[in-house]
């Protein structure tokens, strides 16, 4: 379970954090425009995407503040609520089949949160322990 929730995790940090990159550097009125949605709001769910990109892999790899993981996870799945209904209304101009991506991605963030409620971080083996030396027998 602790490996397919890390795959999980770093397929969907890849993913949140090109795409909140891509919104941030593309230009925002073209970016506004297409989406029929406040700049503001763009700019706010791009830094709210690299965010949680960043929530879902760091706590794990660095061992701090490991319960922010499930948080990070949590606040992707409001954001993929909100693709896939915005999606569902057609807002855009858009086929309302393009709610199939934001609604699978939405699912694999809430695995991602249950998943490390039940198999916490700081439960998980550590790897890169240091070994333990252990005297040789005389």
């Amino acid at each position: 379970m602790n490996r397919a929730l890390w795959i999980v995790q770093g397929l969907l940090s890849a993913l949140f954090m090109f795409g909140g990159v891509a919104k941030l550097t593309m230009p925002l009125d073209e970016i506004a425009e297409m989406m029929s949605l406040p700049a503001a709001f763009l700019v706010f769910i791009s830094v709210a995407e690299i965010a949680g990109s960043l929530g879902l892999i760091l706590p794990g790899l660095l061992r701090i503040k490991v319960g922010l993981t499930p948080l990070a996870a949590a606040g992707l799945v409001i954001i993929m609520i909100g693709a896939t209904s915005l999606s569902l209304a057609g807002v855009g101009g858009g086929d309302p089949s393009a709610a199939l991506f934001p609604g699978v991605t939405g699912i694999l963030a809430a695995f991602v949160t249950f998943g490390r409620i039940i198999v916490p971080l700081s439960q998980t083996p550590r790897r890169f322990m240091r070994r333990q030396i252990v005297p040789a027998a005389a």
